[in-house]
């Protein structure tokens, strides 16, 4: 959706852009389809476990239906919504059979009004639609993917994000996704039609640290600039260099070209072809 810019008055608006919001038909949630997000602060017990985490505007989660298993029963778009703890736009359904309402991630160029359906046979290809992968034509660009059948979507859920499904073969189909990776995941695992909603979200820039901290994101400093007992890059007089042959994270591992993967991860073996990597064009 479109992005909206304000006149250089401040050093804050200087850079800053919003989300215009323009296909959004409704702001307020379905009472029934929400619940409140607690807030911890990245803490266990007290102890932070994650930094850099509290504060924030309070957030009503809202219960997106992942799994759409009201199968051949058709359902209509009664709203686009904003959904304040992810960046993609959510759908208001409603079942014509008995008129109950659910969430949905909402693909881009959905509109009110539209039919949408989740089937476990062959049906029409349509924006929005939801079958198993052995039956959507080769081509298609996907979202909402299952890794295994009845999991729920757990692949291609944020903004803009789009799968391209490359081939059927034996049990498995082929995906690609966004990174360039190729992927086997299995033919009965189910998968919506189209490409998730509000691609223009990445283009958003916050423009001040304020911005941050109502998302609850607490400021974060540079480890040269710490103690010595706080990071493995602290201490020294001045502008000192890092004293050290390779930058390392707050608990003392290498930080920067590190493959974090693990060598022998059991789904390796779904992994037809690896991402490409930085600077190769090839």
């Amino acid at each position: 959706m479109p992005i909206k810019k304000y006149n250089a008055n401040n050093s804050g608006r200087r850079i800053a852009s919003v989300d215009a919001y323009q296909d959004i038909t409704k702001w307020e949630p379905e009472k029934k389809l929400i619940i409140i997000r607690k807030k911890h602060s990245g803490r266990t017990n007290g102890t932070i476990t994650v930094r850099h985490q509290g504060g924030g505007h309070k957030r009503y989660i809202r219960l997106v239906d992942f799994y759409q298993k009201r199968y051949d029963i058709p359902a209509t778009v009664i709203a686009i919504e904003y959904d304040p703890n992810r960046n993609s736009r959510i759908a208001l359904i409603e079942y014509t059979a008995d008129k109950e309402r659910a969430y949905i991630v909402a693909p881009d160029t959905l509109a009110v009004g539209a039919t949408v359906i989740s089937s476990q046979k062959a049906i029409d290809a349509k924006l929005g639609t939801r079958m198993p992968l052995e039956f959507i034509p080769v081509g298609t660009f996907l979202h909402n993917i299952e890794l295994a059948p009845g999991t729920g979507a757990k692949v291609a859920r944020s903004a803009g994000v789009q799968v391209q499904l490359m081939a059927i073969e034996g049990k498995f189909a082929h995906v690609k996704m966004p990174s360039g990776e190729v992927r086997l995941i299995p033919k009965e695992a189910s998968a919506s039609v189209g490409m998730v909603s509000n691609p223009d979200h990445r283009l958003v820039r916050l423009g001040k640290a304020g911005r941050s901290r109502h998302r609850g994101i607490r400021p974060s400093v540079r480890g040269k600039v710490m103690n010595p007992v706080d990071h493995p890059h602290g201490g020294g007089e001045g502008k000192n260099s890092i004293g050290l042959k390779a930058p390392k994270t707050p608990w003392g591992k290498k930080a920067l070209g590190v493959k974090t993967r693990k060598p022998k991860k059991a789904s390796d073996r779904f992994i037809v072809s690896r991402r490409p990597r930085r600077g190769n064009t090839k």
